[in-house]
């Protein structure tokens, strides 16, 4: 939903040796109501979205 994806980086030992690593985006499966329709709907968001959604709900505008 929200178009995040996977980043890259080094890992760091103790020795400061630099080895590439993945930071993976929080990717979760949610089953999210949607007003427009009236129905629930199962979308792949990020669990930074997920805060934006409540909120947005709260407020009374769709996501």
């Amino acid at each position: 939903m929200t178009g995040k994806s996977n980043s890259t980086g080094n890992r760091r030992s103790h020795s400061l040796r630099a080895t590439r690593r993945v930071f993976k985006a929080n990717i979760q499966k949610k089953r999210v109501f949607d007003p427009a329709t009236g129905s629930y709907r199962t979308m792949k968001v990020s669990t930074a979205y997920l805060r934006t959604l409540a909120k947005r709900l709260r407020e009374g505008r769709t996501a």
